[in-house]
C-alpha cells in the first residue's frame, strides 16, 4: 500500500508537498530499521542526518532528515528491496528466534532511530509494530492524495 500511495503521488505533489515526501522518506526509513536483525546490520539505501529539532523543516515528521530530496523512483526501488528483507526475514525466522529479543543493548543508540517504546520488543512483536507503523502512515499519505489530487489507492487486501 506504501508503494501504491508513492506510484499515486504526481511528480508535481512530489516536490510540491514536501509532508508527501517526508511521511514517505520516514515510513521506509523506519521499515527497513525495524526488519534489521541484527540491528547494527542496518545500512539504510537512502541516508538521513539526525538533526537538532530547531533545525527540522517545517513538513519534517521527525529529526531523521534525508540526505536530499529522493525521488520516487529511488524510495520505490528501495521499497522493493525491503519487501524482500522482510519476506526473507520472516521465513527464515525459527519459531525461537521470533520470541529472542529484536535489539541488543550495545545497539540501541548505535543508528540514532530506536525509541524507548520498542527497545525491549521480540522480533515477531517489532514485526507487528513495523506494520502497524507502516499501515499508519499509508492512511496519512493517501489522505494527503485525497486531498491534494482527488483519488487514493484502494485497500491491498492480499500481496503476492
Amino acid at each position: 500500500m506504501l508503494s501504491n500511495a508513492i506510484n499515486m503521488c504526481t511528480d508535481e505533489l512530489w516536490q510540491k508537498e514536501k509532508k508527501f515526501f517526508y511521511m514517505t522518506y520516514h515510513t521506509t526509513i523506519f521499515l527497513d530499521y525495524y526488519l534489521s536483525n541484527p540491528v547494527k546490520t542496518f545500512a539504510p539505501a537512502l541516508p538521513y542526518t539526525l538533526v537538532d529539532e530547531s533545525q527540522m523543516p517545517a513538513e519534517a515528521v521527525d529529526d531523521v532528515i534525508p540526505d536530499r530530496l529522493y525521488s520516487k523512483e529511488e524510495v520505490l526501488s528501495y521499497l522493493a528491496s525491503i519487501r524482500k528483507k522482510c519476506k526473507d526475514l520472516i521465513l527464515n525466522s525459527s519459531s525461537d528466534k521470533l520470541l529472542e529479543r529484536w535489539i541488543d543493548n550495545s545497539e540501541t543508540d548505535l543508528h540514532g532511530l530506536c525509541p524507548s517504546i520498542v527497545k525491549n520488543y521480540t522480533l515477531l512483536e517489532i514485526i507487528l509494530y513495523n506494520l502497524r507503523h507502516v499501515q499508519h502512515h499509508g492512511a496519512q499519505l493517501n489522505l494527503i492524495l485525497k486531498e491534494k489530487i482527488g483519488i487514493a489507492p484502494g485497500w491491498v487486501s492480499h500481496a503476492d
